[in-house]
């Protein structure tokens, strides 16, 4: 089972990643949460690795800390919840924040994950509040909370938007990654991040 993954990274997207370790190339399925961490291909890539073994295929999930792969295992563990979810869960808000909206039992923002119904939330709270004490760290904040659901929101819609424009989705990603990490949460809105992607892309 392969639990690390250390390599010069080839490829990257918001949902996975290829990563070159030893002349072969592992994909990897990721959420944004590490992808806003990945460097430019061609950097080097360290990643914590959840093996999954099915009939048909081997899937790795890759992680930016020991923390996001434990919350992912933990998900996994819920009834109802396969790695797509868990990974929507991940892009969806950090690891405190999630820990913290489980502990509080809030199943309104639970409920705002894509994939995530009322039910399913309720659930969550059930069988996760007990095994969550030591993953959440420091409390987040209110704006922590509410920002980072659009951020993933935002990035996506605009990836879509300027691959309908033409854009190939390589370009798309270093752009929007880049813009990410240089702009604040408040300013990271779809038309927002779509304007200034169009103007470095048309540069």
């Amino acid at each position: 089972m392969i639990a690390r993954l250390r390599g010069e990274l080839l490829e990257s997207a918001y949902t996975n990643c290829v990563v070159d370790a030893g002349g072969v190339g592992y994909d990897v399925s990721i959420p944004l949460s590490t992808f806003e961490k990945l460097p430019q291909p061609g950097g080097r890539v360290d990643l914590y690795i959840h093996t999954q073994v099915r009939e048909d295929a081997i899937v790795l999930f890759g992680f930016a800390t020991r923390e996001e792969r434990e919350l992912f295992r933990q998900l996994l563990n819920v009834s109802g919840i396969g790695g797509k979810l868990a990974l929507n869960v991940l892009s969806t808000m950090p690891v405190p924040n999630f820990c913290a909206a489980i502990a509080a039992g809030d199943l309104k923002l639970l409920s705002r994950i894509s994939g995530i119904g009322k039910r399913t939330a309720e659930r969550m709270v059930v069988e996760l509040k007990e095994r969550l004490n030591t993953l959440g760290g420091g409390a987040p904040t209110a704006a922590d909370a509410a920002a980072t659901p659009a951020l993933a929101s935002a990035a996506n819609d605009a990836a879509l938007a300027l691959e309908q424009l033409g854009f190939k989705r390589d370009a798309v990603d270093k752009t929007l990654r880049r813009l990410l990490a240089e702009l604040p949460p408040e300013e990271c809105g779809c038309e927002n991040l779509l304007r200034r992607a169009l103007q470095l892309l048309n540069f």
